[in-house]
């Protein structure tokens, strides 16, 4: 059964680089727009494989949207893959406390995110 994933960016460029890189690898893409869409559609779907958020994002942005997946306890062991332009450690240890399983910034290469998400879910 293919990996179902949560891509959550305010990109819409961002959604569909992410989305052709998980459908060409054969994964199911679920897509958001910021971290308040993001929670409502994780609730509408089966829970994911794995998560991918951007940090920077209006309404919610990505350490909101790591702690709310978090105190859900359906949630918890799910990986949160952090796709951002950013790459200060500190932005980075903070993702790391609220949740977060790993770290990518953009541009990203697309084996590379691939690889990540099967190490993490697969």
């Amino acid at each position: 059964m293919a990996l179902q994933i949560l891509a959550v960016d305010d990109s819409r460029t961002m959604r569909d680089v992410v989305r052709l890189t998980l459908t060409g690898a054969g994964f199911g893409a679920h897509l958001a727009e910021d971290g308040v869409h993001g929670l409502e559609v994780l609730d509408q779907i089966d829970p994911p494989d794995a998560i991918i958020t951007d940090i920077n994002m209006p309404r919610m942005d990505g350490f909101g949207f790591i702690n709310a997946v978090r105190e859900q306890a359906e949630y918890r062991a799910i990986p949160i893959l952090v796709l951002t332009t950013e790459s200060a450690a500190e932005m980075k240890d903070r993702a790391r406390t609220a949740g977060a399983t790993g770290w990518i910034v953009k541009p990203f290469d697309p084996d590379k995110l691939v690889k990540a998400l099967r190490m993490v879910a697969g």
